[in-house]
């Protein structure tokens, strides 16, 4: 990847403002985050600060975010739902081998929503897809070992099963002879998911190549990271060849995270101290 295109990667505003508060803010004790350090932050980034003010907005509207006014001066804290989600998600952001499945055999779920319940839908595939799980056939999803289908869901299941889920969720193992190689590429575009690892790892292999700000590269850091997991799901390594690059991209983001993480904390304390 040239320098041209690694500059050239679009992160979306939403996406820096969750990788900032999950990395900096959450479960860290700190007060509201004050709008102007976030519109710097993600001005670093190339946000405009009209953008950024907006998705402020939006996900203050959602109940992600807090808002906290003092004068004219506009503030932000995660809410408590907010805080939970991503404090779960360090397990994974930090896990020693994020790409590699846990446990032996397969988790299977199939669900139904009624028609009229499409956001209902929406929320449990992109649930399944963050734990990993792959569409094998039409409704039914597939993961490789043995995956927590309850804490996947979160405390929201039975929510989510008012609103119309239907939902099963049971544990599969190969049967001798009848290989499931076939199901990773079935279920996973192994080749884009080969490339997200490429491209990550080329993204961060230049030092510097990203914002010298400490708190604008770790954002952009998370950001890509939560980026690859959301779209590189672990899968068994059996199947996917000695030259799988998983490990490569966890060095680097290792090796990165532990450059920026102390100077970044210390930045954003100093900025709230003012």
């Amino acid at each position: 990847m040239s320098t041209t295109e690694r500059s050239s990667v679009r992160r979306r505003p939403e996406q820096l403002l969750l990788a900032f508060f999950g990395e900096l803010v959450a479960g860290r004790g700190l007060g509201p985050v004050p709008t102007a350090v976030l519109i710097d932050v993600l001005g670093d980034l190339g946000v405009g600060q009209a953008a950024t003010r907006a998705t402020l907005q939006r996900m203050a509207g959602r109940g992600l975010l807090e808002p906290v006014r003092s004068g004219r001066t506009v503030s932000y804290l995660l809410t408590e739902e907010s805080e939970r989600v991503l404090l779960d998600a360090r397990d994974r952001v930090f896990a020693l081998d994020p790409f590699a499945p846990h446990g032996e055999g397969w988790t299977l779920v199939s669900f139904s929503v009624p028609e009229a319940r499409r956001d209902v839908r929406h929320r449990v595939r992109a649930q399944l897809t963050w734990a990993g799980f792959g569409l094998l056939r039409d409704g039914l999803w597939i993961a490789p070992g043995e995956v927590d289908v309850r804490r996947t869901l979160g405390p929201e299941l039975e929510v989510l099963s008012a609103d119309g889920l239907e939902l099963l969720a049971f544990r599969a193992v190969e049967v001798e002879g009848f290989s499931v190689a076939g199901v990773v590429t079935s279920a996973w575009r192994v080749g884009e998911i080969r490339a997200r690892h490429e491209g990550f790892q080329a993204r961060w292999a230049v030092p510097g190549d990203e914002p010298s700000s400490p708190l604008a590269r770790v954002t952009a850091l998370v950001a890509d990271w939560l980026d690859l997991l959301r779209h590189a799901p672990p899968l068994p390594a059996e199947h996917l060849g000695a030259d799988w690059p998983a490990r490569a991209s966890v060095e680097a983001f290792r090796r990165e995270h532990a450059l920026l993480v102390g100077p970044a904390g210390s930045a954003l304390r100093a900025r709230l101290a003012t």
